[in-house]
């Protein structure tokens, strides 16, 4: 073959070469174009059609921020709107180790001063929080990728102090990784007074006790938070779900009179002092409590110091088993959660009882020789060494406190009507009241009631109740008949002022008719007015006041160990105020005196009458009638124990020395 023709073929090659080069490089130019626009369309498709999953897939692949917004719990007031208990906001710092390395990383890559974001924020925290630069780094090396360490907590921090730092994180952008994370603790402006109603918070903010307990549900809210990521600028993106703060409880307390009123056991237990005190102020047209105390009572913004109870070195010996032992009784409140004999201040509700039943009638006599011997006991009226009160009528048998006239009146009830009327005032079952703790106490069932326990019932003696009962049950036999449902809290607003919810001074039923109720008032007015009467010394000048006394003798019985009480009204034709006030074990060589109770009675009221609105009377009460107590003496036996001892068991509670009531 000659050179023209290898040139020839030569030439056809490479001009063969040259066209599949063109054809490969166009499939190629068209391949890398098509790549493109698929591109192009899946990310139209993938925003228009899956946008939520793309960047949820993005934002998995960031750096993200996640923040508790700490709801506010609701506030309680009292009946005037004075704040008994609040949130105060505080705040926790909080360092991200995560965000400031990362921030100084971006920087590095971007050629600039790699750690300008570690500088400037160790020496703003050093400048506000004398945080030292060996802490924070310490800090960034142990935990590199940590998003939320709480590097100071809210006792130290203030609002100034917060404003201080933001200041300074404005003005240089090299501070970052830094915030503060709102929080609310509860304190009690009024510290300990009304602790036992009020009750306090655990550190997770529930209630423990009182109202903060039994409202718990109702003052807390639901957090919220705040949720986001920062770009590759540390821009946040941030989302926010806002706390909803937790409702405000009206409470029926007077926070001034349960004030006067703590001051006034305060100086009696400082005075004469005794084993445990509660009293109860309430209206008993309607059931609200406007004071409840008891002694001791305990700092709220500091409820676990029993510095209140006991002297520092015995506190220092106590165990821990001890000390919480301790603290539940110092939280317990006495005026519901215990149970005692009750004494005569029960003998309103024989006397209401027989009323109604039309066993009894005002003016019939009775016959008091001293006291009455059922089965083998003999049972003693407070006048036995006196040789009885003699020809006696219902008023005159409650001015002068006569268990014989009692004991009548209860048998000619019988059993079955007097547990009816017993149960019906709410004794043996629980008020309802809106308090966690309140107790039952001890009744005896109709079957039960056998001759003697019948008798002892019938003055308070043998069956048990409660302060709250007592006064509850007290207050129907005064108002007209009607039992209302004690409670300390009027109503719920919610945080914007709306009424949640309103407590409609429950009216749970008629127990007595109006007369019998009317002939019980003046019967306890002529008990505190009248010189007979055994509770003048309650008497308040410019008042008319009614009430009856008791003195119940505890058990084990030829102790000498005594409560004693006082439950009181004004004024005495329509009653707007009930004082109930008992006094366990005084610390006096004769306990048996319920003189102790009614002068304190007097010593409140006087006070808190006219705070409460209640004004002055035109009445006999000109002056309060007191009595000298001796310092010691030994009370009556009112039972005669046979040789052989009780028949029953149920007999043992029926034992008793004496009720002077």
């Amino acid at each position: 073959m000659d050179k023209t023709m290898l040139k020839k073929i030569r030439r056809r090659n490479i001009n063969r070469l040259r066209r599949e080069s063109r054809v490969k490089l166009v499939i190629a130019i068209l391949l890398i174009f098509a790549l493109i626009m698929g591109a192009g369309v899946r990310v139209i498709y993938l925003n228009v059609n899956k946008g939520t999953e793309y960047k949820k897939e993005v934002l998995s692949q960031q750096s993200y921020v996640n923040k508790v917004i700490h709801y506010k719990r609701g506030d309680i007031v009292d009946r005037n709107g004075n704040t008994l208990a609040k949130s105060t906001k505080v705040y926790d710092l909080i360092l991200e180790p995560k965000q400031v390395i990362e921030a100084d990383e971006n920087r590095q890559a971007a050629d600039k001063d790699a750690d300008a974001s570690k500088k400037a924020t160790a020496a703003a925290l050093k400048k506000v929080f004398g945080i030292s630069e060996k802490t924070f780094y310490s800090i960034l090396s142990k935990k590199p990728n940590s998003m939320y360490y709480p590097m100071k907590k809210y006792t130290s921090i203030q609002r100034k102090i917060v404003e201080e730092f933001n200041k300074l994180a404005d003005e240089d952008s090299d501070i970052t990784g830094v915030w503060f994370e709102e929080k609310y603790i509860r304190t009690y402006p009024y510290s300990e007074v009304a602790s036992t109603v009020l009750g306090f918070c655990s550190s997770d903010g529930n209630g423990l006790g009182g109202i903060e307990s039994w409202y718990n549900s109702s003052l807390n809210g639901v957090n919220g938070k705040s949720f986001g990521y920062y770009d590759s600028n540390l821009n946040l993106i941030e989302k926010v779900k806002e706390a909803k703060n937790g409702n405000k409880i009206v409470s029926t307390i007077d926070i001034n009179v349960q004030g006067v009123l703590e001051k006034k056991m305060k100086k009696f237990q400082k005075d004469t002092g005794s084993k445990n005190m509660g009293v109860i102020l309430m209206n008993p047209q309607n059931g609200e409590i406007y004071a409840m105390a008891d002694y001791p009572s305990y700092n709220l913004n500091d409820p676990r110091n029993l510095s209140v109870k006991f002297s520092k070195s015995k506190i220092a010996k106590m165990s821990s088993k001890k000390k919480g032992e301790e603290l539940q009784k110092l939280w317990r409140n006495f005026c519901i959660s215990d149970a005692y004999e009750p004494g005569s201040t029960f003998k309103p509700v024989t006397v209401a009882a027989s009323l109604d039943e039309g066993v009894t009638y005002d003016g019939k006599h009775y016959r008091c020789d001293g006291g009455q011997k059922i089965g083998p006991t003999y049972i003693k009226c407070v006048a036995y060494s006196n040789g009885g009160h003699g020809d006696i009528d219902p008023c005159k048998a409650l001015m002068k406190s006569c268990n014989d006239v009692m004991m009548h009146m209860a048998a000619d009830l019988g059993a079955t009507r007097f547990a009816k009327y017993v149960r019906s005032f709410g004794f043996g079952s629980k008020t309802g009241i809106d308090l966690p703790g309140e107790a039952e106490g001890g009744i005896f069932s109709k079957e039960k009631l056998h001759q003697v326990e019948l008798a002892t019932s019938s003055f308070g003696q043998g069956q048990t109740v409660t302060m709250i009962q007592l006064a509850s049950a007290f207050s129907a036999v005064i108002n007209g008949g009607n039992y209302y449902q004690p409670h300390v809290v009027k109503e719920i607003n919610s945080e914007s002022g709306a009424v949640v919810s309103s407590n409609d001074n429950t009216l749970v039923k008629r127990v007595v008719s109006e007369d019998a109720s009317k002939l019980i008032r003046k019967y306890l007015e002529k008990t505190v007015e009248d010189d007979e009467g055994t509770a003048g010394p309650a008497r308040v000048k410019g008042y008319v006041i009614g009430g009856k006394t008791g003195t119940a003798e505890k058990w084990p019985r030829n102790e000498g160990k005594y409560l004693v009480s006082f439950a009181g009204f004004t004024p005495t034709d329509k009653p707007e105020l009930m004082i109930y006030v008992v006094i366990d074990e005084p610390h006096v060589s004769d306990q048996a005196h319920s003189t102790y109770a009614t002068e304190f009675a007097s010593e409140v009221l006087k006070d808190v009458l006219p705070m409460l609105g209640i004004y002055k009377q035109t009445g006999k009460s000109d002056s309060a009638k007191k009595i000298t107590l001796p310092s010691t003496k030994k009370g009556n036996q009112l039972l005669e124990v046979p040789k052989g001892g009780f028949s029953s068991s149920t007999y043992k509670v029926a034992k008793s020395k004496k009720n002077n009531g």
